[in-house]
């Protein structure tokens, strides 16, 4: 049984500031537990704008405070996502958030990330695998 807060992880390897400057995470569940998926606390910056595509993860956002404009860069259509609402990437779609307040949502990753991926020019996080314990 794992029990972490949070809390824990803030300032640690875990908690992850954006090279962009417009996000942080705190990974409080990564690819090293072995559990097959990766769980984090995201906050999008008030202001931002970040492009971002995961072509190589599913990924499932439930927005816990702030408002946000979510494109579909793809489609061209926008949702409003606001406290209670979660979006779900089942389709690796190419997209566009921007808060408008900061943003604080729980991210759930499928494959689980390590923990050192970051976006590339193209906003797609790299493939890295691991399963060793923390």
């Amino acid at each position: 049984m794992i029990v972490r807060s949070f809390k824990d992880i803030e300032d640690t390897e875990r908690h992850i500031k954006s090279k962009s400057g417009t996000w942080e995470s705190k990974r409080i569940v990564l690819a090293r537990e072995g559990v097959g998926f990766s769980l984090h606390e995201t906050i999008l910056y008030a202001g931002t704008e970040t492009s971002m595509w995961y072509a190589n993860h599913i990924e499932a956002v439930l927005c816990v405070e702030g408002e946000a404009e979510l494109t579909n860069d793809e489609t061209g259509e926008k949702h409003w996502i606001t406290p209670g609402t979660m979006y779900l990437l089942n389709g690796h779609e190419k997209h566009t958030m921007r808060p408008k307040t900061d943003f604080r949502c729980v991210c759930v990753f499928n494959p689980p990330i390590t923990g050192r991926e970051d976006h590339d020019e193209n906003g797609v996080y790299p493939l890295i695998t691991e399963t060793e314990e923390a």
